[in-house]
């Protein structure tokens, strides 16, 4: 018996307002899956649900995370699964909604269980890292399938595959051939949804909320995060959220703040395009059901 919907889409794409009002009708639970809106010194940027829509339904899994703090997608799968749980047992239905699409991916697959990396071996690929060794390189000559599959940019996975590697002498591919993990999801638990609406209409959205967000405090939210002692790292996670390199570069008086938003626009627009690429090839049909705009989609459920 389904008791979770997955609600996915670009970001600005109408998927909170989506979920509040499915939840609403259905007496369920809103359940993050934003790997941004789970931080507590991030709501404005992130565009956590407004009050308005907190007071209507439950919301959970917002604001939980401290900005020092690394977040990860097996730690958003311990936070979930007592909640799953729940819902299985006959609790309240779940609307899990969010732009991060390796959270849904992880919840209806499972997540490859990885063993621990001692921490000389984690602390060694992190300097070489920060010191611009070229990663997706150093893990084409350990595991080349794995590297086939990376971005070259993407590395928080690439020093996953190439820790691993190091610590146990075995590729990663060849791990996650032995070591499947168990989906959070069952099939027949869950039903998906996907928004995909016009670009044009899309863009517009983002942009507007960009503004909107400055409007609403989104350059005190940085400042307070660049004046944090001691300082956060700009490699941190909540410190590469969309808008924040921009703006905590406009605090330290290297742009002006029209420059910062224009380039927050453009990051999170072009965030939006590679929400849409994951989703073609992880979240399609039958599975998910997409649609063109919330309204459509909540006719249809």
């Amino acid at each position: 018996m389904s008791f979770a919907t997955l609600i996915a889409g670009p970001t600005a794409s109408g998927k909170s307002a989506l979920a509040v009002a499915l939840a609403e009708r259905q007496g369920g639970v809103v359940v993050n899956a934003d790997s941004m809106q789970v931080y507590a010194d991030l709501s404005v940027l992130s565009a956590r649900p407004t009050a308005e829509e907190t007071a209507r339904v439950p919301h959970v899994l917002y604001g939980f995370v401290p900005a020092a703090e690394e977040f990860s997608v097996g730690r958003y799968l311990e936070a979930i699964t007592p909640l799953v749980a729940d819902a299985r047992a006959g609790g309240a239905p779940l609307f899990i909604v969010g732009g991060t699409g390796l959270y849904f991916r992880a919840l209806v697959e499972g997540l490859v269980p990885t063993p621990a990396i001692p921490p000389e071996i984690r602390a060694q690929w992190r300097a070489r890292a920060e010191a611009g060794h070229d990663l997706h390189a150093e893990l084409a000559l350990r595991d080349p399938a794995r590297a086939g599959q990376l971005h070259p940019a993407d590395r928080p996975r690439l020093l996953r595959a190439i820790e691993l590697h190091a610590a146990t002498g075995k590729p990663y591919s060849q791990w996650l051939a032995e070591n499947p993990g168990l989906p959070a999801l069952a099939a027949g638990e869950w039903r998906g949804l996907f928004l995909d609406p016009l670009r044009g209409p899309l863009h517009a959205a983002i942009d507007a909320r960009f503004r909107g967000m400055i409007a609403a405090g989104a350059l005190e939210e940085v400042r307070r995060l660049v004046e944090r002692q001691p300082a956060l790292p700009r490699n941190l996670g909540i410190m590469k959220a969309h808008g924040v390199p921009h703006l905590a570069d406009h605090l330290a008086g290297h742009i002006d703040l029209d420059t910062a938003i224009t380039r927050g626009q453009a990051d999170t627009r072009a965030y939006a395009r590679r929400q849409v690429i994951f989703a073609r090839r992880y979240l399609a049909p039958p599975c998910w059901q997409w649609f063109g705009h919330a309204d459509a989609a909540m006719a249809a459920v």
